[in-house]
């Protein structure tokens, strides 16, 4: 696992290196986002959507767990803090493995379920505007992506 670390200044500037993802991004990619709550995790979504060419409102799937979008791909955002159950069937892998890009909000909750070549995305607060985030690579694919993310 390759790991690296950005620091941004604004929300804006995580958008920016989300929407950078976003032009590289190819179908079943999954990128996983961790952090507290208010880091940043919607907001980089938002980032990725507008790279992939999505014209809609990003907003985060709290209460449905999984939003799509159309862009240059399908985009599947999904926030999984809510599901009752870890293994709840929710056809995922449909997901992970189609036509799409994956970004899973709060992944601990289906551990057991992620695919294994995933990008693992982290944010963390270091003040009111200013995000330390932390990109880890797990599988060849996701090693490509991270680092043409870093180029």
């Amino acid at each position: 696992m390759e790991k690296w670390t950005k620091i941004t200044q604004s929300p804006d500037e995580t958008q920016k290196l989300a929407e950078k993802l976003g032009t590289l991004v190819q179908p079943g990619d999954v990128i996983t986002l961790e952090g507290d709550l208010g880091a940043g995790k919607t907001s980089f979504t938002k980032g990725l959507a507008k790279g992939l060419g999505v014209k809609r409102v990003v907003n985060s799937p709290t209460f449905t767990i999984i939003k799509e979008y159309k862009g240059r791909l399908p985009l599947y955002h999904m926030d999984v803090y809510r599901m009752e159950d870890e293994m709840e069937d929710l056809g995922l892998e449909e997901y992970f493995y189609g036509e799409g890009v994956s970004v899973i909000e709060w992944p601990s909750m289906i551990k057991s379920q992620l695919p294994e070549d995933r990008l693992i995305i982290s944010l963390f607060h270091l003040g009111e505007t200013s995000r330390k985030i932390m990109i880890a690579s797990k599988g060849n694919r996701s090693l490509e992506l991270s680092k043409e993310l870093q180029s």
